[in-house]
């Protein structure tokens, strides 16, 4: 029984505290809602389950621009689906899309595309005005990628076999009420059909964040903060546009422009220029040969190769990028660059700033497009840094760290963290009880 109601004149829909419920007293409802869930899940008894409900879905358009209907009406006023030999059924170009003043579509003003005589029996009819809505193509534009020319069917099952299930899905957030959940719909429609061969048609969805103006509100033409990419992409160029909304922050999160803060990107992809170039836009012989690199230089190279391709693989691009100004870094304090290396470099960049790269590859006599090249791979030996950082926790929590040889064994571990001056202030007059090493990253000290 939920208090804040009188049951005997209606039930309460509302929220409340309940009583008179056992193990559910004195819960409000979302609260009960979980225990009696945890409760029947612990005996084996019952689950969670997410249930989707579909809408009842209006599936017309009273505009010009959505896909026509492939119907016709006799003058009986029955619908007829139109002949397959007859699609596609394709919009009349008209100069206007004005409204038709009757409620009915624009197309209703193009009497002449709408009334019609059937070719083969003379029989008149009318085409429906109202047109698709957008849905109609969203809802499966990915199958229609794997085939885009195909003029005989809507795609080659061999190629759907090929490439579906979609692997990664980017959108926004609002795409998994709306578009993805009739996309799917359709999907698990088409495979019931035998259309397609995954009942599945996304494999994993990730939602970007948004990017808000520079006061930290949502962009729009009302409130005056609206950026404008031409105006961004004329200042900067289109590679530091592109790769300062990677730098920008984690790809999930929303963030705010700053216009201050690209120049720093700018003044990044301005540094790998001038690291390549002389002042009359030449590659400098004197600053790169085809030298081994030292030791230093290759464990910096294949550590850059590693962080970039797993921040890639895990959509964490600002932290890629990241690690390409700490290699920019440590290579102009070189006096002579290693070609090698520094063509590595140029491949790991160039997803992030297209057309710089390209163009300084070409620059070095290079052919053939880095984007059709294998892309680089790294040692795992050289990533391994000799020393590492390890903490020290004294009853869970952190008291100091400090550096050690890898792999080093327990006792020298533990000796090392008892030598920090903050740790001798905790151990000191306690009883250690427990001291165990989580290898190469802690050090923990239980006390009395």
């Amino acid at each position: 029984m939920i208090s804040g109601g009188d049951i005997t004149k209606e039930a309460w829909t509302g929220d409340g505290i309940l009583v008179n419920s056992g193990i559910l007293n004195g819960l409000n409802v979302d609260a009960a809602k979980k225990k009696i869930v945890n409760w029947l899940e612990e005996r084996q008894i019952g689950k969670t389950t997410i249930q989707y409900k579909l809408r009842d879905w209006v599936f017309s358009r009273q505009r010009y621009w959505g896909e026509p209907f492939p119907l016709k009406f006799n003058e009986n006023g029955d619908v007829i689906l139109i002949d397959e030999d007859e699609l596609p059924l394709m919009l009349p170009e008209v100069e206007k899309y004005e409204p038709s003043g009757t409620g009915e579509s624009p197309l209703a003003n193009v009497s002449e595309w709408i009334n019609f005589r059937d070719s083969k029996t003379g029989e008149k009819f009318a085409y429906e005005t109202n047109t698709m809505p957008q849905w109609a193509g969203s809802c499966w534009y990915y199958l229609r990628y794997i085939d885009p020319d195909n003029d005989q069917s809507a795609w080659d099952p061999k190629k759907e076999n090929y490439w579906m299930p979609v692997d990664l899905y980017i959108g926004g957030a609002e795409h998994a009420v709306l578009h993805l959940l009739y996309a799917r719909f359709w999907h698990k429609v088409l495979y019931d059909l035998g259309f397609v061969s995954t009942p599945e048609p996304f494999m994993k969805l990730i939602n970007q964040g948004m990017i808000l103006g520079e006061d930290g509100e949502k962009m729009s033409k009302s409130l005056g903060n609206v950026i404008n990419p031409d105006e961004v992409i004329e200042k900067f160029g289109a590679d530091t546009f592109r790769m300062y909304e990677m730098f920008m922050g984690p790809l999930t999160r929303t963030k705010p422009w700053s216009t201050s803060s690209i120049d720093g990107v700018f003044r990044f992809l301005n540094r790998v220029w001038n690291i390549f170039l002389t002042e009359d836009g030449a590659i400098n012989p004197d600053l790169y040969r085809d030298v081994t690199p030292d030791s230093s230089t290759l464990s910096l190279l294949h550590k850059t190769i590693f962080k970039v391709t797993e921040d890639i693989e895990y959509l964490r691009f600002n932290t890629a990028i990241s690690q390409m100004m700490i290699f920019i870094n440590e290579m102009i304090k070189l006096p002579v660059k290693p070609l090698s290396a520094m063509l590595t470099f140029l491949h790991l960049l160039n997803p992030f700033a297209p057309h710089l790269t390209e163009h300084l590859w070409n620059l070095l006599g290079n052919s053939q497009n880095l984007a059709y090249m294998d892309w680089p791979s790294y040692n795992p030996d050289l990533i391994i840094d000799e020393l590492v950082t390890m903490a020290v926790q004294i009853n869970g929590k952190v008291r100091g760290n400090f550096e050690i040889a890898r792999d080093s064994n327990d006792d020298d571990c533990i000796s090392a963290a008892k030598e920090i001056e903050n740790v001798k202030r905790f151990l000191e007059g306690k009883q250690i009880i427990k001291q165990f090493v989580v290898k190469n990253k802690i050090v923990s000290i239980v006390i009395k």
